[in-house]
């Protein structure tokens, strides 16, 4: 049913004739759930119905002339006088499947005598898989039939015979036990069944033998000796299953056998692979193995072709591939290892691929040109493949002495053998000749101890080196080791306070960002000596070295980047440019990007060190920092006044670390090259949870985000689906970020936020002042704001928490109007959100399985409803047969064909009784 809906099969055989009808369109007019199959038999002398029931017949030849081309029995006869001889076969496939564009897959015009796949170009494809003619001559190992395509014969060929140097290959494996392995299951179970009636039988012969006694009648002893023979039967019958149980058992065990054949096609070289028959009948074709999936010149050309049993391999129901996928696996992989031993036995490449081409006419570099027409190297293909040709009578297979004047001969269908040359040959009673092919054998090469040893061993050094690669860190203990690393250090500032808008202060210390909040009313203070101060105090009694090493772990476990600890000599010690460029050191300058000045700093993205520099009793001034920004060079700020350019570098990024009462500075190395990728990687993993709209088909659907993956320069997200109506529609799919067909439902949560870029700690490097007191540098960065402004927005704060708030939050509503600003500040968020998302995602669940349960229950009424409408048309179909029965008997000659024409009949009748 794949070609068409609809077949008719004609069959003669012993004086018979017979028609079988298999047709969808007949089941689906009548409405028929079964399979039904007219089947008519004729006698093919007299063409009289072969059948008890006559009232049968007819209604299976009513049938056929009703859903079939043919209308009458004479056309139906003339079907049968197609088959030539006393046997044969006709199968007429009609109502076929059509493409998009109207017309049929089969193309039966364009070649007369063949049957193609429309709209496949003969270039690039191989020549059994678009032309019918072309698969039948290879779809049997040893063809022993004779095959007719509109009429004209098809020359089948045997591969084997069809080779330049074919080579035979017996290979033996334990593996393939699937099919063996259900087939004894199969025995077992048949043995079973047959013990089980015998084990019945005896008992009912031993029963009537006891229940007769001394009864000597003629009827009893017929009766028990009918008995005792059927037990005897039923004996001999187990006996036999189980001697087939047990030789299928011992098969099992046994290794299966396979012969491989390989050959070059020097006919048509682009045509190589291997041909995998099943039972004498193809199953693959052309399938590429061992050597010739490199896709070199090596094995190509090389043709194989093995028949595997049906114990080894079954195939599936389409005779399309193998059930068995990993045992399939297996059978190719073998065939690859013979294959490269096939070429060695040959020895192609010894002489020379191209020069062994060559010699048969391949002239051109490219591989699926054509051999060359030249009568010389016709002869040559012609002499190392002798001709094999069946015979049209007895179907023997002849090789044809090699002529001359043979070379370009076409021969013709209907070819018998005594069209023979040779005298030994010319006659059909003559036995067929055995082709004779040499038999190969594998030659593995066998690994010493000592070689898998070695080869496992530098497996693991080159493992090894590539994990050392990773993780490499490189200590730099002075000056000049620093001058050796691959990248350019410069310490120049940014221009940002150039630009119009108007930077915010820097993010807080590490050591002082869990520090208590101040009051609403007060501005952050700047960094200060003081804060340094307490950040140096903390680990008072710890050396330099020990603080690199514990600086250098904490960096490590919150990056996924290897850093590079250096240390290098004083504090005031100056670092100069290197070779490489586009990388800059980050100096504190109070001073950020122009896009994560926008942002609130994120202690979670704080991870990349800043420089801090301190002095016991010290504090910073302001105008230490202008001078030192004087001292800077100047292109430094050139670089820094464009940020998209220097976003898009790629090269290496130093920060570095200057503790109070040391002079050790830890100096972090990364590669941006790299890192950049990872951390946006990582920022966007943050997006998974996320609940967003994608747009299919004009369409938009609900989802959630449940993976991300970086391609190229881009962020995508896999988007599963909350809800989908049609099987069309998929259940996920892949979507750009930031693309016009996705858009968030709802602003990310705090717990799958992620900032668009991190912000970097900046320490400021201030000179040591002469005084000794403690000042606070002033913030003049940060924006002023009236202390009315700030209670407005904590009250809008209150309010909107308490609009959204959670039924089950453990806050409630009148402790969170009676909340401080320092409460709200250390109010929950993360789990606020949660609790707030988990219930939305309730509700909406609750929604969308109300929709379904609604949706299901119209479905059952639809449903309910067809059924019912199919029962009341088919009562009323009924009645109109009835009735139409009825009038038959009380007007015999009354002429209607057709419902419409009953109903105009019925309804005339009553209004001629009114």
């Amino acid at each position: 049913m794949r070609i068409g809906k609809d077949f008719i099969l004609f069959t003669k055989k012993d004086n018979t004739m017979t028609c079988l009808l298999l047709s969808r369109t007949f089941h689906e007019e009548e409405g028929i759930d079964e399979v039904i199959v007219p089947l008519p038999t004729w006698n093919a002398r007299s063409r009289e119905p072969l059948t008890d029931n006559m009232e049968k017949f007819a209604i299976e030849t009513e049938l056929i002339y009703k859903y079939s081309p043919f209308k009458s029995e004479w056309e139906v006869m003339d079907q049968f006088n197609k088959i030539r001889g006393e046997k044969g076969t006709l199968v007429i496939i009609f109502n076929l499947k059509l493409m998009d564009n109207g017309e049929p897959e089969l193309d039966v015009t364009s070649d007369p005598q063949d049957i193609q796949m429309a709209e496949t170009p003969p270039e690039g494809t191989k020549p059994e898989r678009r032309s019918f003619r072309a698969y039948a001559a290879v779809l049997y190992i040893d063809p022993r039939m004779r095959i007719f395509i509109n009429g004209h014969k098809v020359q089948t060929k045997r591969l084997s015979c069809c080779l330049y140097k074919p080579r035979m290959y017996k290979y033996t494996s334990n593996r393939f036990k699937t099919r063996a392995e259900q087939e004894v299951k199969k025995a077992e179970h048949l043995a079973r069944i047959a013990e089980e009636k015998a084990r019945e039988a005896e008992s009912k012969a031993r029963a009537l033998e006891l229940r007769l006694g001394g009864d000597l009648t003629r009827e009893s002893r017929v009766t028990l000796r009918q008995v005792q023979n059927s037990a005897i039967t039923m004996r001999r019958e187990a006996d036999v299953k189980k001697r087939i149980k047990d030789a299928k058992q011992r098969a099992l065990k046994e290794p299966k056998e396979l012969n491989f054949i390989f050959g070059v096609n020097i006919e048509q070289r682009e045509l190589d692979g291997m041909f995998i028959y099943n039972c004498s009948r193809l199953i693959k074709m052309y399938e590429k193995v061992g050597p010739q999936l490199e896709g070199g010149m090596a094995c190509g050309g090389v043709v194989g072709v093995v028949d595997v049993p049906y114990l080894v391999l079954e195939p599936t129901h389409n005779k399309q591939d193998f059930a068995d996928a990993k045992e399939y696996r297996h059978l190719l992989k073998a065939m690859g290892e013979h294959l490269a031993q096939y070429w060695k036995d040959v020895a192609i490449a010894q002489r020379g691929i191209i020069k062994f081409w060559d010699e048969f006419g391949y002239l051109s570099a490219n591989w699926n040109q054509p051999p060359s027409s030249e009568l010389r190297y016709k002869r040559r293909r012609a002499m190392e493949i002798p001709t094999t040709i069946q015979c049209d009578v007895c179907l023997k297979w002849r090789t044809l002495p090699f002529q001359l004047s043979s070379v370009e001969r076409n021969y013709p269908d209907t070819w018998v053998c005594s069209m023979n040359p040779d005298p030994e040959q010319d006659r059909c009673e003559a036995a067929e000749q055995k082709q004779k092919v040499p038999l190969g054998s594998l030659k593995k090469d066998l690994k010493s101890n000592e070689e898998k040893q070695k080869q496992l061993t530098e497996k693991i050094r080159q493992q090894q080196k590539k994990l050392e690669a990773l993780q490499k860190t490189t200590p730099i203990l002075s000056q000049a080791d620093l001058k050796k690393l691959p990248l350019e250090v410069t310490t120049r500032p940014s221009r940002e306070h150039t630009r119009s808008q108007r930077p915010r202060s820097p993010p807080l210390p590490d050591v002082i960002k869990n520090a208590p909040s101040r009051p609403p009313g007060s501005s952050p203070p700047h960094k200060s000596c003081t804060q340094l101060k307490k950040s140096s105090s903390d680990h008072p009694n710890t050396s330099s070295p020990r603080l690199a090493s514990m600086l250098f772990k904490e960096e490590a476990s919150t990056s996924r980047t290897h850093h590079h600890t250096v240390t290098a000599g004083k504090s005031n010690s100056t670092l100069k440019t290197l070779a490489k460029p586009g990388t800059s050191l980050k100096s504190l300058s109070g001073q950020q990007s122009p896009k994560s000045s926008r942002e609130t700093p994120n202690p979670k993205a704080a991870k990349v060190p800043a420089v801090r520099k301190s002095a016991s009793g010290k504090c910073l001034q302001a105008s230490s920092t202008r001078k030192r920004a004087s001292n800077i060079p100047e292109d430094g700020s050139e670089e820094e006044g464009e940020p998209k350019k220097e976003r898009t570098k790629r090269g290496k990024f130093l920060a570095v670390k200057e503790e109070k009462d040391s002079n050790e500075v830890v100096v972090e190395l990364t590669d941006s090259a790299g890192e950049e990728e990872l951390l946006e990687l990582k920022k966007a993993q943050k997006d998974k949870g996320l609940h967003v709209e994608v747009r299919v088909n004009k369409e938009w659907f609900t989802g959630r985000v449940t993976a991300v993956e970086r391609v190229r320069h881009a962020i995508r997200w896999k988007v599963k689906f909350d809800y989908v109506p049609t099987d069309t529609t998929p259940r996920d799919r892949w979507v750009e970020k930031g693309s016009e067909d996705v858009r968030l439902m709802k602003p990310p949560s705090p717990e799958y936020q992620a900032p668009d870029t991190q912000q970097q700690e900046d320490a400021v490097m201030a000179e040591p002042s002469t005084s000794d007191c403690i000042r606070i540098e002033p913030d003049t960065t940060g924006p002023s704001s009236s202390q009315e402004t700030v209670d407005l927005l904590v009250q809008i704060l209150r309010n909107c928490l308490r609009y959204f708030l959670p039924p089950s939050f453990p806050i409630s509503k009148n402790e969170l109007s009676s909340m401080s600003s320092e409460g709200l500040l250390a109010f929950p968020l993360k789990e606020y959100f949660k609790q707030y998302e988990v219930g939305l995602q309730n509700l909406c669940n609750s929604y969308q399985t109300r929709a379904d349960a609604r949706a299901k229950a119209s479905e059952e009424n639809l449903r309910n409803l067809e059924r019912k409408l199919r029962e009341t048309e088919e009562k009323l179909q009924k009645l109109r047969t009835n009735i139409m029965a009825l009038l038959q008997k009380v007007q015999e000659d009354i002429d209607i064909n057709t419902d419409d024409e009953l109903d105009a009949y019925i309804e005339d009748l009553i209004m001629k009784g009114d």
